[in-house]
């Protein structure tokens, strides 16, 4: 079985969060999370599912030389607290 999964490129997504965090971009549809100091904590990546957005919160995992996926949420600011919160 196949996951089909849809991108969108409509520029970076704008959070409101509380941490002091900005996004770079990455990829078409993905992007770093940088903390003020320039240390990368994340990945976030835009996926459409059914006629919806979702952001993935992401991280890599040295050992494995492999990407996690931390969740799905609703807004870009959820998965961003989930990197932050989440290290």
């Amino acid at each position: 079985m196949s996951a089909v999964v849809e991108t969108r490129t409509s520029g970076t997504p704008p959070i409101a969060s509380r941490r002091r965090v900005r996004l770079v971009a990455a990829a078409p549809s993905l992007w770093r999370v940088l903390e003020p100091g320039g240390r990368v904590i994340g990945h976030l990546q835009e996926i459409a599912q059914a006629g919806s957005i979702r952001f993935r919160a992401r991280r890599y995992n040295p050992a494995a030389h492999a990407f996690r996926d931390l969740g799905d949420f609703w807004s870009a600011d959820d998965a961003v607290e989930c990197l932050v919160f989440g290290r």
